[in-house]
């Protein structure tokens, strides 16, 4: 209207609770979502919210390649662990090098650091500027969930939450609602697993059989001492 974008506050509800469903239940399976968000209006809310669940996120600089090459990445971030190692044994000098080469790599991958295999889905800030990441994710059939702008293409998006995603105030608030839903997932899972130790532990453990050793030539069983006593007695009344 007049050159201003309206969005319905009540579909947003609805896809918002749509979303947040579907999160729920993969954070009780014990999936990783990951949360990507490179513009400084979510920085601090992604870092916060996906940090605070133990997910893995990006706010800085998107690596080319980060879902359709993993093994790379993964190599990457192996190399830090590979410098912490070595520092030890360094110089100052040398140390000092492989130190600022460490911070280049923490920055861009240290929040991903945990993030042993491919995540189950992910969870996009500004679908158009995170448009590479988007594509990979959907080359690689991983679900994504994306606040979409009205200057955005929900195309590619298998969750849509049109929301303004310029506002870092919208960002926080969308992101509340999905990662409440995630730890409600998380706590869920926890409470079946000591359930299930629970469970364990009171199972009664298998009994084991008991072998009895029965030597017939030693002790005759009741019934055959009364089948050889009855012959003995019926003589000793003839014999009378």
């Amino acid at each position: 209207r007049n050159g201003i974008h309206i969005i319905d506050l009540y579909k947003t509800v609805a896809k918002v609770e749509e979303a947040a469903n579907a999160l729920r239940q993969m954070a009780k399976s014990g999936k990783k979502v990951l949360f990507v968000g490179t513009k400084k209006q979510a920085h601090e809310a992604i870092a916060e919210k996906a940090g605070a669940l133990g997910m893995p996120f990006v706010i800085e600089r998107w690596p080319g390649g980060m879902l359709t090459n993993f093994p790379t990445i993964r190599k990457a971030v192996k190399k830090m662990t590979t410098i912490d190692k070595m520092a030890k044994d360094l110089s100052k000098r040398e140390k000092l090098q492989i130190t600022r080469q460490r911070a280049k790599l923490e920055k861009n991958l240290g929040s991903i650091a945990d993030l042993s295999r491919l995540p189950s889905a992910l969870f996009v800030v500004d679908v158009m500027k995170e448009h590479i990441a988007v594509a990979e994710a959907n080359r690689l059939g991983i679900p994504v969930f994306g606040m979409v702008d009205t200057n955005s293409n929900p195309e590619g998006i298998d969750f849509v939450i049109p929301a303004n995603d310029d506002a870092s105030k919208s960002i926080e608030v969308i992101l509340d609602a999905v990662c409440a839903a995630m730890a409600e997932g998380l706590e869920e899972r926890k409470v079946e697993r000591l359930d299930e130790e629970a469970k364990a532990e009171d199972a009664p453990a298998p009994g084991k059989r008991r072998r009895v050793r029965r030597n017939d030539s030693e002790k005759p069983a009741p019934a055959a001492e009364a089948q050889a006593e009855a012959p003995v007695e019926a003589e000793a009344h003839a014999a009378e």
